[in-house]
């Protein structure tokens, strides 16, 4: 059984391309009468194609197993960066959802990243930081306005906190629940920095694998405010695959680097004979960073966002469910690879 383990932990996840003892994976290994069970631990539910890795481990075990059959069980602990620790938040993972230029379905997308996670089980929240532009409520089909809850702070003080809404089994905030329909949020730099801070601090999120912030188009200062808040776990670009959107894309990505956010890596929305295809793709290979996926321009993404939708892209039938899942779980599997990065050089649990 020890070279058994020991050749186990040497397996190399195809997703991360590490060893199961590099990525902290492997939780256990026990032998029974007539089958040895070998227990991993994913970093995320949105792990995609585990037969792979579970043919990864059973190639390696079999020859060392005395004939017995290999089962593989896997489970799921969330890892990630635990944003939201600094600030007294209980958020494993924040990730900005950003664009150079408005009009290319950023807000969409970050719901969309959102109902994707949900959809393999995460606990979500999702932040509308688009001040001046809050659209969120609107796609999600949310009405209301979020309540003042009192709690007991550390020092024994009642301290005030925001109530978020809940729609489709996700948390959401947003200025939009707080203002009337039509009317302009005019404001400067601190004003918008302190309800930034408002929603991430103040707000009940409870416990979440993952938050969602959509932000504001272009590189103005709301990131610069969440890089000082919080170390969040990184961002995706969203941008549509024309010259004219990449060239703002670019910037939004420096705009992240700057702030030191990490890149997740590119999505390219509006996929299609409009707006052509693959330029999203080609630059995210010329800077070197991971690309995401595509989601085509069709019709029905429209259609549910006007209706307040979106939850309803994922339905089995829908056309648009196998681009959109597959963006979530590679923003997932960037997380991931993020965090075990950070984790790099600590210590290997012992295995009993």
């Amino acid at each position: 059984m020890p070279d058994l383990r020991q050749a186990v932990e040497n397996v190399t996840d195809p997703e991360l391309g590490r060893s199961l003892k590099e990525l902290r994976m492997l939780a256990g290994v026990s032998e029974a009468a007539d089958a040895v069970e070998v227990h991993v631990e994913l970093p995320t539910p949105a792990y995609p194609d585990r037969e792979r890795l579970a043919e990864a481990v059973r190639a390696t075990a079999a020859p060392l197993a005395d004939g017995k059959r290999i089962d593989v069980r896997f489970s799921t602990v969330v890892r990630g960066k635990e944003s939201g620790g600094s600030i007294g938040l209980k958020i494993k993972n924040v990730i900005a959802v950003g664009s150079g230029k408005g009009g290319v379905g950023k807000s969409t997308l970050a719901a969309a990243i959102a109902f994707g996670l949900k959809h393999f089980g995460a606990k979500v929240g999702l932040m509308d930081a688009d001040v001046y532009g809050p659209s969120i409520p609107h796609l999600l089909g949310a009405t209301g306005q979020p309540a003042a809850i009192e709690q007991t702070g550390p020092d024994g003080q009642m301290v005030q906190r925001i109530e978020p809404i809940e729609a489709d089994g996700i948390k959401l905030i947003s200025i939009g629940f707080f203002v009337e329909p039509g009317k302009a949020i005019v404001w400067r730099g601190p004003m918008l920095h302190r309800t930034i801070h408002q929603f991430l601090a103040q707000t009940e999120w409870g416990e979440l694998d993952y938050l969602i912030i959509d932000m504001p188009p272009g590189t103005g200062d709301v990131s610069l405010s969440l890089s000082q808040m919080l170390g969040l776990a990184g961002a995706v670009v969203v941008c549509t695959p024309q010259q004219v959107a990449l060239l703002d894309a670019v910037k939004a990505i420096d705009m992240f680097h700057t702030v030191k956010i990490p890149v997740l890596g590119m999505v390219e929305n509006m996929s299609g004979d409009i707006f052509g295809r693959g330029g999203a793709r080609r630059k995210a290979a010329e800077l070197g960073i991971p690309f995401l996926g595509e989601v085509p321009i069709e019709a029905g993404i429209r259609e549910r966002g006007d209706a307040g939708r979106i939850a309803d892209l994922f339905a089995q039938d829908n056309p648009s469910r196998e681009p959109l899942v597959h963006v979530a779980q590679r923003t997932a599997i960037e997380i991931a690879r993020q965090a075990v990065v950070e984790t790099r050089g600590m210590p290997s649990l012992e295995i009993l």
